[in-house]
């Protein structure tokens, strides 16, 4: 998401230059991976984590940056003209409320709202204008939604997103004359209904879906998206502003069940600030009447059917010094939670220092660890000393740490980077890159990581298109981790490691021109990374699934068990992925392979005596693979046989369609004795007989 820095100084008198103040937020959490643009027009891409929903806005950031620089935190007041000789009944609690005995050029207005699921919607705040004139907006707003790439729509309409990137709260305006029946009721869909969003898109509704509805019809997916029906045109003259709290889960699987991610669902579905709700609606209609004109009927309807109240914390300075291993002064403490919006109390006759109360808008704040995480990002982490923890007791050595160093020190030898992608991928990729059941999440964030990953190749795909998308095309990359399969009530846990690679095998030089990464590269690395490891017979095949390309992609079956599936991602995978280049992955089933102990390093002497070489001439089947040719040789049992290895491979010419020709060549060495000719001579007929034997035909 994107930030103005220029607008965070609304709220904070900040001195720190752009570079300074995106270091200092990255170092408390609130990381900025880039500037772009100088002044007023620089912006802040920022990465903030899915648990702060209370920093996806300026006045969030800003007050981290109060908490940072110690700075007074200028509150958002928004100034109201009185209302239009209308009585107020906002604050109250039930689950009705209404506007009452407008007086004017209009009639007296009522206008009830009603909450018919109180555990899905707590709060449902609403105001009244009327008079508005709809045109575009002041040039401060629209400079301000362009720099964060947002379009300019309406005064009305991009109030809303304006008090969204201001405050994070989202809010709806309704053309108030499109609302039938005179009031809004906030119910369950019922089946069948169907609702026109905003983009134009009519969507079938179930009873599983939360909707604003007015006294006929729905008017809204709650906290996904408005309908079209009841929107701002240029024709809009009365306006009712809307401003609620919903519950997280019915928010999240609504957008996962429309296909609907909005700004409004982003933040809801994560959990919204309760106390905001009077506030944020107050916002948009002091910005639409700066803009538009109007008049302001009556007060905020605040309809509370069922109080939030978040349980305080208590928190003992001794353990605060005992989990950041730094004395700090109860000063410090008290500076750093009072910026923050926490209430720091002084604790009697309990066993604990304070008793803190949770801001409203710190959902993720649940514990006293959490407050102590909050005290060691603002009073800095670099500020604490480099110590190692207290340790009582002896090493204990994980089981294969060995065999994981081995691996990973050759990984690392061969050129590959460690990497970390998610543990979580969408259905789709658990039925593509696996067979096995897949576990899901009960409250997924998204349909893209909707269940436990089953493989580690849709990860290292997604950093591998990450990688490419942004000019590296030489990438080289591995990931060790755990995939979860389903198993009855429980689950599994497997251990994996995935390569991936693509551009050139060889950097262009003086001496050398490029060449580009093939399936032998890779097989030449996952034969280094087997090596280690003994074994009685190392085959492969091509049995590989159908994500890889069909030619060239194969598996390593290790004294029976697969071991590795690897090759090239199968072409119409990479399209669907963007990949724009050859991909080349290797997956290790870990579980598996660790079965075979490390090979023992022994020290072998050199032969004294030489070497002999005979080459072999014949025709195959293309049928024919090379693996069967090595284990018809090993079947031979021919001790001095030292190697068996194929030198050349043709086709066309004089050899028939469907056969290659084949030259191979095999190497005798005595490491006791110069060999005899008539000993090799021994040995050839065998080797050719066992040739024939596979369909050769021996070329003269």
């Amino acid at each position: 998401m994107k930030l103005s820095p220029q607008w965070l100084r609304d709220f904070v008198d900040l001195n720190a230059d752009l570079r300074q103040l995106a270091d200092d937020l990255t170092l408390a959490g609130i990381a900025v991976e880039s500037i772009s643009g100088e002044g007023s027009e620089a912006v802040f891409e920022m990465d903030i984590t899915t648990n702060r929903p209370d920093a996806m806005n300026h006045y969030g950031v800003a007050r981290e940056c109060s908490a940072i620089y110690d700075l007074p935190l200028t509150p958002i007041e928004p100034k109201l003209p009185p209302a239009a000789q209308a009585a107020s009944s906002g604050g109250q609690a039930g689950t009705t409320a209404r506007v009452v005995s407008y007086q004017g050029a209009h009639p007296p207005v009522t206008f009830p709202i009603e909450i018919t699921e109180p555990e899905l919607c707590p709060r449902f705040t609403a105001r009244v204008l009327r008079n508005v004139t709809i045109k575009a907006s002041p040039d401060k707003v629209k400079q301000r939604l362009a720099l964060l790439d947002q379009r300019p729509i309406s005064n009305a309409v991009d109030a809303t997103n304006y008090v969204l990137w201001e405050m994070g709260k989202p809010t709806h305006v309704f053309d108030l004359d499109l609302l039938e029946g005179g009031r809004i009721i906030v119910r369950r869909a019922k089946d069948g209904e169907t609702l026109k969003t905003l983009d134009g898109v009519e969507r079938k509704l179930s009873s599983e879906d939360l909707v604003v509805a007015d006294g006929k019809k729905p008017v809204g997916l709650a906290g996904v998206m408005g309908g079209f029906d009841t929107m701002i045109t240029d024709k809009t003259r009365n306006i009712l502003i809307e401003s609620a709290w919903w519950d997280p889960v019915t928010i999240r699987k609504a957008s996962r069940r429309h296909g609907l991610h909005t700004d409004a669902s982003h933040r809801f579905e994560r959990g919204a600030d309760f106390e905001s709700t009077v506030v944020s609606c107050d916002r948009v209609a002091e910005l639409i009447l700066q803009s538009g004109g109007g008049e302001l009927v009556g007060g905020a309807v605040d309809v509370i059917a069922r109080r939030l109240d978040q349980a305080p914390v208590a928190l003992h300075v001794s353990e605060v010094h005992r989990i950041l291993g730094e004395k700090l002064d109860a000063r410090e403490i008290f500076r750093i939670l009072d910026r923050l919006g926490f209430d720091v109390l002084p604790e009697r006759g309990g066993e604990a220092d304070f008793t803190i109360r949770i801001p409203s808008w710190r959902l993720d704040v649940e514990r006293e660890i959490d407050i102590i995480e909050e005290i060691a990002r603002l009073h800095g982490y670099d500020k604490f000393a480099n110590t190692l923890p207290a340790y009582a007791g002896a090493v204990v050595e994980l089981p294969d740490a060995e065999k994981d160093c081995k691996l990973r020190s050759s990984l690392l030898a061969l050129g590959y980077d460690e990497a970390v992608s998610l543990t979580f991928i969408s259905h789709h990729d658990a039925e593509r890159f696996s067979r096995v059941p897949a576990i899901e999440l009960a409250n997924p964030l998204s349909e893209e990581a909707s269940v436990m990953r089953t493989s580690m190749v849709p990860g290292m795909l997604g950093m591998m298109a990450y990688n490419l998308n942004r000019g590296s095309d030489n990438v080289r990359l591995f990931e060790t981790g755990n995939v979860f399969e389903a198993s009855g009530a429980t689950a599994n846990q497997l251990k994996r490691v995935c390569l991936g690679a693509t551009g050139s095998a060889v950097l262009p030089g003086v001496h050398q021109p490029s060449r580009p990464l093939s399936f032998f590269d890779l097989k030449g690395d996952v034969e280094a990374l087997l090596h280690p490891f003994r074994c009685k017979l190392l085959a492969y095949d091509s049995q590989t699934p159908k994500y890889y390309h069909p030619g060239r992609s194969a598996r390593a079956v290790m004294d029976g068990e697969i071991v590795v599936q690897f090759g090239q991602i199968h072409p119409d995978v990479a399209a669907a992925r963007k990949l724009r280049q050859d991909v080349f992955i290797a997956e290790f089933y870990l579980d598996l392979l660790y079965q075979h102990a490390l090979r023992e390093v022994r020290y072998e002497a050199l032969p004294r005596y030489p070497a002999v070489e005979r080459d072999f001439s014949f025709i195959f089947d293309d049928s024919v693979k090379f693996e069967q040719i090595r284990e018809a040789m090993t079947a031979l049992h021919i001790h001095e046989m030292r190697s068996f290895v194929p030198v050349e491979i043709f086709r066309g010419g004089n050899v028939p369609a469907g056969k290659y020709s084949f030259l191979l060549r095999a190497r005798f060495q005595s490491g006791e004795r110069t060999l005899r000719e008539e000993e090799v001579g021994q040995w050839c007929p065998r080797i050719i007989k066992a040739l024939e034997a596979l369909g050769g035909t021996q070329r003269m």
